[in-house]
């Protein structure tokens, strides 16, 4: 039981932080077991960004303005 013990207590000091400091230490347990996949994600979406900006330097893809594409957008929506 000794985890149960630390677990408690660990509540019991939460418990006692000031409203903001209890929002931040609730928002860090809540993000905590995502972590592991979030630098995943994250290091994913750098090599993605990396490989799409080189094939736009090299002239492989052509871009699209802005409003084109919002007009698109809305024009698929209707």
């Amino acid at each position: 039981m000794p985890m149960l013990d630390q677990v408690i207590e660990l509540a019991q000091r939460g418990k006692a932080l000031s409203p903001e400091e209890h929002s931040r230490l609730v928002d860090i347990l809540l993000e905590s077991p995502h972590e592991p996949a979030t630098v995943e994600i994250d290091a994913a979406w750098e090599v993605e960004i990396e490989s799409r900006l080189a094939e736009y330097d090299r002239g492989e893809v052509k871009s699209i303005d802005a409003e084109e594409v919002f007009s698109k957008a809305r024009n698929i929506a209707r």
